[in-house]
């Protein structure tokens, strides 16, 4: 896969993971300074730089109030409305195995480099910008304390050169001749934002599940526009729909994301029930 990485001038974390991938010498990734802030980018598509790739990685910041370390991944895009970046009710395309995989990478990466304060997780799809090519944000976070952490931006560096073998794991994982070990992509439901029950099985070696676009607990209840967008913007084919059972709601939201997935003719796997 032909990818670049883009990030902010105006952002700390996002420059420091710049720093870190110059020492590590990669001529082969572009690597784009934006002169917005990367939620705000939204007229990149066509850019020169961009021409001949097939995903855009932006490498970002991460803000919380709540504070806390995290390395983090997401998709990005609005399930309503757009306070940063973006349109209202419109995602970006992104890729479940591509976010797997980095997820993946920055668990082990952050476990060798013994950051053990910091949590290594999911995000639930939100801010912009708004691009035609898909995409998705790789984070440290969540404060100017962290942001200027040198080892954390290493970590995310070094995620993304191992980026370079994605192909080569895709393939491995498409042509197992196991059918417990072929990845199955999914839109995700419920649950909070930092996908606590989505992480578990994410990053599972039990688990053969590629999850992308998360619609959190704090969205619902979902309708059929929003449902449709996630399933159009999710580069890999999927039917089915992961649904975080007790992050769902009360039993009406619950049943009322079951029929829209029988109506819409989609499976859904319930997080309780799958092996972690």
């Amino acid at each position: 896969m032909r990818f670049a990485i883009l990030y902010s001038k105006k952002d700390q974390a996002g420059r420091n993971i710049a720093e870190q991938l110059e020492k590590q010498f990669l001529p082969q990734i572009p690597l784009i300074e934006l002169s917005k802030e990367s939620i705000y980018s939204e007229n990149i598509d066509d850019m020169e730089e961009l021409k001949n790739t097939d995903l855009i990685i932006f490498a970002s910041k991460h803000q919380s109030k709540a504070g806390g370390k995290t390395l983090s991944v997401h998709a990005p895009g609005n399930w309503r409305n757009a306070d940063f970046g973006g349109k209202p009710g419109k995602v970006c395309k992104t890729s479940t195995l591509a976010l797997k995989f980095l997820l993946e990478k920055m668990q082990e990466n952050k476990d060798k480099s013994n950051l053990n304060e910091y949590q290594t997780t999911m995000e639930c799809t939100h801010h912009g910008p708004l691009i035609k090519k898909p995409c998705l944000f790789i984070e440290v976070g969540a404060t100017e304390i962290e942001w200027q952490d040198k080892e954390a931006a290493k970590v995310i560096a070094k995620t993304l050169e191992d980026f370079q073998n994605f192909d080569a794991w895709k393939n491995k994982q498409e042509n197992s001749k196991e059918n417990k070990k072929k990845i199955v992509s999914v839109i995700a439901i419920g649950g909070p934002h930092y996908c606590p029950n989505f992480n578990k099985i994410q990053l599972s070696q039990k688990s053969n599940i590629a999850i992308g676009h998360v619609i959190p607990e704090y969205h619902l209840p979902i309708n059929e526009s929003m449902l449709k967008e996630a399933l159009e913007k999710t580069q890999e084919q999927t039917n089915t729909i992961l649904l975080d059972w007790k992050g769902a709601g009360n039993s009406e939201s619950r049943q009322k994301i079951l029929e829209l997935c029988k109506k819409l003719g989609l499976d859904v796997l319930r997080t309780d029930q799958i092996e972690k």
